[in-house]
């Protein structure tokens, strides 16, 4: 067996892998062991405790599923924000079958609090360029936002709709691109 791994990206790499064909269930510090060919004491150099392990791999999951863009442009245009974002949960949803489900944000529920909060961090991540996106799209009416509809309060509304659509499974912004025509434009 080998007893070396060379990176921290390696084992999150096997981790996503068991994800993506077995779940996050899946992933435990002897599985990512078997999956990475070291043994159990290997992965303890990288990871503390499974928890840490898990939290981990979530967190590589999420980015790897809303890394940035190479077209920087999505950032300046609202509608094309909501059609990247679309596009990445439905990647996601292909990639990583029954992650993105209510059964797999429970899980962090129990005792996976490292997990839930990485998973918040991501949606924050998005919620906050959403909002700057909609700050800075030229196309933006000057007075679509008032101090009582703020820029803020509409993203945080079309996120809502954006997680209510995560978890149906259905991946056609038609509807929220819509509602982002009539309202802001």
């Amino acid at each position: 067996m080998n007893t070396i791994v060379t990176s921290k990206e390696e084992i999150l790499k096997a981790s996503r892998e068991l994800i993506r064909q077995e779940g996050w269930s899946a992933v435990n510090i002897r599985s990512v062991a078997a999956a990475c060919g070291v043994s159990v004491g290997s992965i303890y150099n990288y990871f503390g405790s499974k928890t840490e392990l898990v939290s981990a791999a979530v967190e590589s999951v999420w980015c790897e599923i809303f890394h940035r863009p190479e077209d920087t442009t999505v950032f300046r245009d609202t509608q094309a924000c909501i059609r990247w974002i679309y596009g990445r949960m439905e990647y996601g949803c292909a990639r990583y079958p029954g992650f993105f489900n209510l059964h797999s944000l429970g899980f962090m529920r129990q005792d996976k609090s490292a997990g839930k909060e990485k998973m918040q961090q991501t949606w924050q991540h998005i919620l906050e360029g959403l909002c700057s996106v909609l700050k800075h799209d030229p196309a933006v009416r000057q007075d679509a936002f008032t101090r009582d509809f703020t820029a803020e309060k509409f993203a945080d509304v079309l996120f809502s709709l954006m997680l209510s659509a995560l978890l149906r499974q259905d991946y056609d912004p038609t509807t929220v691109l819509e509602i982002v025509r009539r309202t802001i434009y």
